[in-house]
């Protein structure tokens, strides 16, 4: 199986909790905390190592939580390279409102990132040893846009696929640089590429193949949140539509998808494999309570009645 490095810039310390009852003023009693490594990379990482698949998390960290997160790698057994920083790596939080079902999700921006630090990490890229690099998440304040853009080159240059999961100006620098495999936008962030709504399928369908002729990236898949997902290509548009599961949270749901389709591209399999394994897998993200992510069984589960309802 092939090799995969994650790159996550701006990881995160992930706490959940549940409440009866969110409030202002008053204090607000939790219960069920859990905390889990966190950010783009690092959740993706995290589903590939339940899945089986050979990974490695590269991150920044700094300051007395950036030890923590440490901690928590080691924790669940997640092969690890960490670059140091001198600023704390953040602490993000999700509440489940046990009365109403809603989640709250407070996400800090996290650290001031110089530019020896980041660099750092990419010196490094001269001696990885991988067939598939990903770079997920945000950039950290101090990082300019177009600072994953070496990392992207470096990758490709010693013949790694580059997959992309991000937004706003770091994602537009990457998909200008072109030579990507693979980008998950959501539909949002697609819109923000596009600068303008896309009205329907159709629209989003063509928007993305415009990327994919002009050669900046071969395979668009875009998240859809309740309606479901798409995977555009040179060759075809696959659309599945969201699975009616019961929703404990979203959080990490875009990532399992990722890693879903990771897991299986990584075997050489077609990519509309990959797309279906993805769908099971951020289908399975939202069963899970809090920050947990998705877990095998789930997975296959999923994924066996996929296949089951395609038989009809």
């Amino acid at each position: 199986m092939a090799a995969i490095v994650t790159l996550t810039f701006n990881p995160a310390i992930d706490g959940a909790c549940e409440a009866a009852t969110v409030h202002p003023t008053h204090k607000v009693r939790t219960s069920n905390e859990r905390y889990d490594p966190g950010g783009g990379g690092i959740n993706v990482a995290r589903v590939l190592q339940r899945l089986g698949s050979d990974v490695c998390a590269w991150y920044l960290a700094g300051g007395a939580t950036g030890s923590v997160l440490d901690e928590l790698l080691d924790r669940d057994d997640i092969k690890r390279r960490a670059f140091t920083i001198a600023d704390h790596t953040r602490i993000s939080h999700a509440v489940y409102e046990t009365s109403t079902g809603r989640e709250y999700r407070f996400v800090p921006e996290g650290p001031h990132v110089e530019g020896p630090e980041w660099q750092a990490c990419l010196a490094a890229l001269d001696d990885i040893a991988c067939d598939w690099l990903v770079i997920s998440g945000s950039l950290p304040r101090g990082m300019p846009p177009d600072a994953a853009v070496p990392f992207a080159r470096a990758a490709r240059n010693k013949g790694a696929s580059v997959v992309v999961d991000s937004s706003g100006p770091a994602l537009a620098a990457l998909i200008e640089a072109g030579g990507l495999f693979l980008i998950k936008p959501s539909r949002g962030e697609l819109d923000t590429l596009a600068g303008r709504p896309l009205r329907d399928m159709a629209d989003m369908s063509g928007f993305a193949r415009s990327l994919i002729r002009a050669g900046k990236v071969d395979h668009v898949a875009v998240t859809l949140g309740h309606e479901g997902a798409v995977l555009v290509s040179a060759e075809q548009d696959l659309f599945y539509p969201a699975i009616d599961v019961p929703v404990k949270s979203a959080v990490g749901a875009g990532d399992s998808f990722l890693a879903g389709m990771l897991h299986v591209l990584a075997q050489a399999k077609p990519v509309d494999a990959a797309f279906h394994m993805g769908v099971a897998a951020g289908t399975a993200a939202v069963l899970t309570p809090g920050t947990d992510l998705c877990w095998p069984e789930d997975i296959h589960r999923i994924l066996d009645g996929m296949v089951a309802e395609s038989r009809g």
